[in-house]
């Protein structure tokens, strides 16, 4: 129950990278990548799928984060440029904010929540309408609840007023439907290994038309994203390779599209359904445990599941499960600053069932930390 920290890969996932692994071994990384183009040129046409758009608008990367690395570092930022995010974005979003703000002057604004948890969308198109950002960043579904943004109703505002806009879809990807189109977003960022059920050290950057015409490009571009066409003079790729860079680790690319194409003959809307049936089944079973406190609030709820456990650290009831064969994280306080001293908490333990879990491995956790609980009595 660690899915969105990192889920159990398929065989043919497996494979996939044994297989590219095997042939690396055999002939030669290069020649191994010239052997396997065609099927290459398949994980980007299978991740393409699964967004909604074209193989063109699809860049590779390590992870999620270096996809909103890769995005941040092509926009143009100068002093007194605005960053408007939530109080909810990931942890190295709202650091590499900082960072900014830091180095280059820019204004880190976050849009106020709703009282039911989650972004709330007028207060920031209010907030758009009057500080024009240059960049509007989003986490669909921040990594310390289960809370799920409205970040279509987001990305609408962005559209009808002309500005960037960034979506971390890192553990919504393979967990619910997405479709960038009805997003509204010019680049969104995910990772493999969770939801979606890839390898890790693999993940995805979508990059919008919009962007691509307007010739935005990362700013540390290698030669996988541009010809060196003169001493002083280098030329673009015209797709979204541009945000790639040429060293990669084509198995977990390989690996990477059989996960899309895994999840795409699953059925998105299908796991969508399964593991917030699983996700409600564990938290009105674990809200029922005394000294248990479920952290989750939003008006639409997910498959990850957070709660504050009185009387435990989460790193070491987290320890105490894996003994049981129980696979949870515990998320502490610098994972979510503003969330945590909101909720008067310094840490959590987080539980993420998957479509493949049953409902007898939900009642089985939550006996698990009843008796936990019990031995503290």
């Amino acid at each position: 129950m660690n899915n969105a920290g990192s889920a159990l890969m398929p065989e043919p996932v497996v494979r996939a990278i044994q297989d590219h692994i095997t042939l690396e071994s055999r002939m030669g990384g290069y020649e191994a990548a010239e052997a396997r183009r065609d099927a290459v040129q398949d994980a980007y046409q299978s991740v393409a799928e699964l967004l909604g758009t074209r193989p063109e608008n699809i860049a590779f990367t390590e992870n999620a984060t270096v996809s909103n690395m890769q995005a941040l570092s092509s926009i143009p930022f100068e002093r007194d440029d605005v960053i408007l995010t939530t109080r909810n974005d990931y942890a190295s979003n709202q650091i590499q904010f900082l960072s900014l703000q830091a180095r280059m002057g820019v204004q880190v604004l976050r849009a106020p929540d709703q009282i039911e948890g989650g972004v709330d969308v007028q207060a920031m198109a209010d907030l758009i309408r009057r500080h024009h950002p240059k960049l509007v960043c989003v986490t669909h579904v921040p990594t310390n609840s289960g809370l799920i943004q409205d970040v279509g109703a987001v990305g609408s505002v962005c559209r009808d007023q002309g500005v960037l806009y960034l979506v971390d879809a890192c553990q919504s990807i393979g967990q619910m439907p997405i479709d960038v189109n009805e997003l509204n977003c010019d680049f969104l960022s995910a990772s493999s290994r969770k939801y979606l059920r890839g390898p890790r050290g693999a993940g995805f950057l979508y990059v919008s038309d919009h962007v691509l015409e307007r010739g935005l490009e990362p700013l540390f571009i290698d030669m996988k994203g541009a010809d060196w066409i003169a001493e002083d003079q280098y030329r673009v790729v015209r797709d979204a390779k541009r945000f790639e860079n040429w060293e990669f680790a084509w198995a977990l690319v390989l690996g990477t599209g059989e996960a899309a194409r895994y999840a795409t003959a699953v059925g998105v809307a299908k796991i969508r359904d399964r593991v917030r049936a699983l996700a409600g089944r564990l938290r009105e079973a674990l809200g029922a445990i005394d000294k248990v406190r479920v952290l989750d609030h939003g008006s639409e709820l997910c498959g990850l599941v957070s709660v504050w456990i009185d009387g435990w650290d989460p790193g070491e009831l987290k320890a105490a499960l894996r003994d049981r064969r129980i696979n949870t994280s515990a998320q502490i306080r610098v994972y979510a600053v503003i969330d945590y001293d909101e909720k008067g908490v310094t840490a959590s333990l987080r539980m993420s069932p998957h479509y493949y879990n049953t409902e007898e491995e939900i009642d089985q956790a939550v006996s698990a930390i009843r008796e936990l609980l019990l031995e503290r009595v």
